[in-house]
């Protein structure tokens, strides 16, 4: 958990008043209340959390009241269970105040790293492997809260399990870091980290433990996912809330909701409260809407058993529980600003616990409106051509010199692949895309083949985005979206199994692309290119989802699709190989560097949006543009959401740059790296800067979002159905250079907007 504070001081001003709050399901409490508050006492003093430790006493512990919280977090669990819980929220909030006063007063970050190595060897999967002799409190609280839990759960959720505790363990490092430099996070950042800092992932697998397990199958998917993102979001940002004047004005913290955007909008600290407030109330929106939507079409979709279904049911619910649990508890424990909280409610019904969830009036008051703005979008919409910004753009250009050639011979191959003979695109929207612009950038180094290769997969990726809203979209048509996606799954066989026959051009350029760029990989890369790629397709289908129903998201929930359906995945895993093993796997999956890829990429996708604005919103009728989810979700007009997104391009910018001169060195020692890791680190950094610029380069050079080519190239006929090529085998394709990988940019983002 996030460093939540020790008890509140009553004779302190509450620095600003608490909204109110949308909570739509009652809390309950579990009847076994006292039985594990008595229990957790016994065994904190057990594993010296207690009278010596130099962190708590026995009085602290019972001012927290944890025992309460887990009670109201979870009231149909039995008395063994409940104890069991509330043994995992002492130790982790004692582990919390433990490194707040250990660490972070100190500023030790040595020692702090030293600690956190040495907790994973306390979760071992299989429990006949030995663990060390603990230390000190926290290691021996893990220790003993490990074997008791995870006997009884399968192999899958152990795993899950020990991955959302290292993450909230590992990324106190990083609130660490920004105390050390004194820096407070950009929103999209901030909402990131917290995740793995706050320990809501953490507290869904408890949920899973005492409610029941999802499916192996649906358990990465995305609806449960959003789930669990979404729980996430809304628990941190309720914690923020109560939180912000003992974290803030006592404790220094800067990783606290309200204080990142107070900073970024440059509010009272009132407005960003109430700004929190409505991020925090979108989320839980965004969480009934997948409950309802999306999770039941997952079930039948992968044929979930009824047990399976009752399990994901149960598990929801869990969720939902822990929600209105922990705003009661935030209501009631010493530790929070909460004065007033309870008696803001406008309803004078019954009152008692568990009803201040329950206030019909403030649920009508603060949510409909909100709520029925996601589906009040009128497409279409005349909006004329955006003033662009003074975009940040710190990194030169440089362009291939094999781009003439390159712009020469994608016609060719776009016309064999039959990109160009179904209604959606001809030479001229080809040549207003100038992909072979966009690759010459990205990867200024390329040959004349592998620039080929780029520009195709660029021209595929930015085509197949296109068709997808135009033709699906303007059929109505989800049912034919995904079993074209599936088809487009097939064209990738990550073992070199039987191409299938392509039944139109995205298929035919998709299996051509494919055979090209993976002919020289292994299986496991393969299977990785494939994975981005499908990750892709979905996305699309999650765009077209929103479109059916004309839905504008919440802005959490477009920025990570974003990711998604620019390609992200793909043009990073890509990229990564091209690096080869210099760079260990673990080094792509620390934190710092999945920051600096997201700041990254989060530019590139918010350029995007800019540029493309007038495109897809006046002629393309389309609503996944930041500008217009800002729009939308703030109620503001078009001048005020582009600053909104200008300005977080920027700060994406200077978190790319933050996390190459300040995070990537610490990450250089913290791995060991050898020199030639080290170089090959630095070169991927240039290769990102070189995306950047790229990018930026030819947003502002193509035809494709001009104004004067828009009202000229406004889309007419459209097919009923898209048309099959008439092909012969695979075996029969016209064959192609192959490009071997070695640090060629092979593919840059698919969605070009």
């Amino acid at each position: 958990m996030a460093a939540q504070g020790h008890g509140q001081d009553p004779a302190m001003t509450q620095p600003f008043e608490l909204p109110h709050f949308y909570m739509p399901y009652p809390a309950r409490l579990n009847p076994q209340v006292d039985e594990a508050r008595a229990h957790s006492t016994v065994w904190a003093r057990e594993m010296g959390m207690l009278e010596g430790s130099g962190i708590w006493d026995q009085a602290d512990l019972e001012a927290h009241d944890y025992g309460l919280l887990c009670a109201y977090t979870h009231p149909d669990c039995d008395g063994t269970a409940l104890s069991l819980i509330t043994d995992w929220y002492v130790w982790v909030f004692f582990f919390d105040d433990h490194f707040l006063e250990m660490y972070k007063r100190t500023q030790d970050r040595a020692a702090g790293k030293a600690h956190l190595d040495r907790l994973p060897s306390f979760m071992p999967l299989d429990l006949s492997t030995p663990v060390p002799e603990p230390e000190n409190p926290v290691e021996a609280g893990l220790a003993d809260l490990w074997a008791r839990t995870v006997p009884s759960m399968s192999a899958g959720w152990r795993r899950r399990f020990a991955v959302a505790t290292e993450h909230l363990l590992n990324e106190s490092l990083w609130e660490l870091s920004n105390i050390n430099e004194g820096r407070i996070a950009n929103p999209v950042e901030y909402i990131e980290m917290r995740r793995k800092v706050g320990g809501a992932p953490w507290s869904a697998g408890l949920v899973e433990y005492v409610t029941a397990e999802v499916p192996a199958s649906v358990a990465e998917s995305r609806p449960l996912r959003v789930l669990m993102e979404t729980f996430s979001d809304a628990v941190h940002l309720r914690n923020d809330l109560f939180s912000y004047q003992r974290e803030v004005e006592d404790e220094g913290e800067n990783s606290n909701g309200v204080l990142v955007l107070e900073t970024f909008f440059g509010c009272t600290t009132q407005e960003a409260a109430d700004a929190v407030n409505d991020i925090l109330t979108s989320r839980l929106h965004q969480f009934e809407h997948t409950a309802l939507t999306e999770v039941p079409a997952l079930a039948l979709e992968k044929g979930l058993a009824p047990d399976q279904v009752v399990a994901v049911a149960a598990y929801t619910k869990g969720l939902q529980d822990w929600q209105s649990g922990g705003h009661e508890w935030h209501l009631r424990s010493s530790r929070y600003m909460n004065e007033g909280a309870a008696s803001a409610s406008p309803w004078h019904g019954p009152t008692g616990a568990g009803v201040s969830a329950a206030d019909v009036g403030a649920l009508l008051a603060s949510a409909a409106a909100e709520h029925l703005r996601a589906y009040a979008h009128v497409p279409f919409q005349k909006v004329g051509p955006s003033v662009l910004p003074d975009f940040a753009m710190p990194f030169a250009l440089e362009l291939s010199p094999h781009l003439d050639g390159a712009r020469e011979r994608l016609p060719g191959w776009a016309h064999r692949m039959g990109l160009l003979e179904e209604g959606v695109w001809d030479e001229d929207k080809l040549a207003a895309g100038d992909l072979p612009l966009c690759a010459a950038g990205l990867d200024p180094d390329a040959t004349a083949d592998a620039l080929d290769l780029s520009s195709q997969w660029l021209t595929w990726g930015t085509y197949a985005d296109d068709y997808y809203p135009l033709v699906f979209g303007h059929r109505r048509d989800l049912a034919g979206a995904k079993a074209a996606t599936a088809r487009l799954s097939a064209c990738m066989p990550p073992a070199g199994e039987p191409l299938p026959v392509p039944a139109n051009g995205m298929e035919r350029a998709l299996l051509d692309l494919w055979s090209r760029t993976t002919a020289e990989m292994t299986d496991g890369q393969r299977g990785a290119v494939k994975r981005a790629v499908d990750t892709m397709t979905a996305s699309w289908l999650w765009e077209l989802s929103n479109q059916l129903q004309n839905r504008v998201p919440d802005p959490v929930d477009y920025l990570e699709m974003r990711r998604a359906t620019f390609g992200s995945d793909l043009t990073l895993s890509l990229c990564r190989m091209g690096h080869g093993p210099s760079i260990p796997p673990e080094v792509y999956r620390s934190g710092p560097v999945r920051s600096l890829e997201n700041a990254a990429v989060d530019y590139a996708c918010l350029l995007n949006d800019v540029f493309s604005y007038q495109k897809e919103i006046e002629y393309d009728g389309e609503m996944h543009n930041a500008v217009l989810v800002v729009q939308n979700f703030f109620g503001a007009d078009h001048p005020t959401a582009l600053r909104v997104v200008h300005d977080l391009m920027t700060q994406r910018l200077q978190q790319f740059e933050h996390v190459v001169a300040h995070e990537l060195p610490v990450v250089n020692e913290d791995f060991e790296l050898t020199s030639e890791g080290r170089a090959a680190l630095e070169a991927y950094v240039a290769d990102l800067r070189n995306w950047l610029a790229g990018i930026l380069n030819w947003h502002r050079s193509v035809d494709r979002y001009k104004a004067s080519y828009l009202a000229r190239r406004a889309h007419g006929f459209l097919p009923d159905r898209p048309p099959a090529l008439s092909v012969g085998r695979a075996g029969g394709f016209p064959r192609f250079p192959q490009v071997s990988l070695t640090r060629s940019w092979l593919v840059a983002p698919a969605c070009a907007g």
